[in-house]
């Protein structure tokens, strides 16, 4: 007789927490609606049913990923942000809901040209034409790879003929009203202290940022930017040096907007 989906979904909640993977539960049923086909809330109402040969088997497969604290948006091959949902996998980053503070200011600001630098997967460049159609997005990224995953993003969301997506760091000779950068901010001692889902499975290259963790973005502020607003996403306790940085190289009206865990999150600065 096959488990149930109950007994399937329990057994798997309960080797996962051994593991020490945080939120056991949660990602055991996003697990077990992907094999089965069907949503979380089905999973409480089908509870006592029995779940497919097939979908047992993927389900299994998926489960020992997990185990080896492979994080679910990968073993999925998707994850949301926004109102979007992106295809990731190991060559990007996964797009972190803290991240969604640099689309909040543009929205708030409504530019008409918008440049999003290291865009990894698009989710930035793609949300931000998604909910401001009439603004004219340009993304670039220094990884090739990763521009080819943001591409694959942008069309099949429908958003290809929005966003030009560009490999390098600032197009130039272009200008834009707002600038918006999630560039690597890890220090080099943090490494080995990260979870297991972000050292052993996310790009390092997109993560370290040298010993202060600013490497990235002070390479960034080097180039020759023509914008009217500048907004860096920055790592905790960071706010402050990003802060004077931007100072030394001629940004005014500094403000910093924090995230739900109230960490200062991005430093925003104006050219004039």
């Amino acid at each position: 007789m096959r488990a149930s989906v109950r007994d399937a979904l329990e057994g798997a909640a309960d080797a996962l927490e051994a593991a020490g993977v945080p939120d056991a539960r949660f990602d055991a049923e996003l697990l077990l609606a992907e094999a089965a086909g069907c949503d979380r809330a089905e999973l409480v109402t089908e509870a006592e049913g029995e779940l497919p040969k097939g979908a047992a088997r993927e389900f299994g497969r998926m489960v020992r990923r997990r185990l080896k604290r492979e994080p679910v948006a990968y073993i999925l091959g998707r994850k949301g942000f926004r109102n979007l949902e992106l295809a990731v996998d190991r060559r990007v980053l996964i797009p972190r809901p803290e991240t969604e503070l640099l689309v909040e200011l543009a929205l708030e600001l409504a530019p008409r040209s918008v440049l999003d630098v290291g865009t990894g997967s698009g989710a930035v460049a793609l949300a931000v034409a998604d909910e401001l159609p009439e603004a004219a997005v340009t993304a670039t990224d220094a990884s090739p790879v990763a521009l080819e995953i943001a591409r694959a993003n942008a069309e099949r969301l429908g958003l290809a003929d929005r966003v030009s997506l560009l490999p390098g760091t600032v197009p130039e000779g272009q200008a834009f009203d707002l600038t918006l950068a999630n560039l690597p901010y890890v220090r080099d001692d943090e490494w080995d202290d990260l979870q297991p889902e972000i050292r052993e499975f996310e790009p390092r290259e997109a993560l370290l940022a040298g010993p202060d963790g600013l490497d990235a973005i002070r390479a960034l502020l080097n180039f020759p930017l023509q914008t009217t607003t500048l907004a860096l996403e920055v790592g905790m306790g960071q706010a402050a040096e990003v802060a004077e940085l931007m100072r030394e190289h001629g940004y005014l009206e500094l403000t910093t907007r924090k995230d739900l865990a109230g960490i200062e999150r991005v430093v925003v600065a104006q050219t004039s």
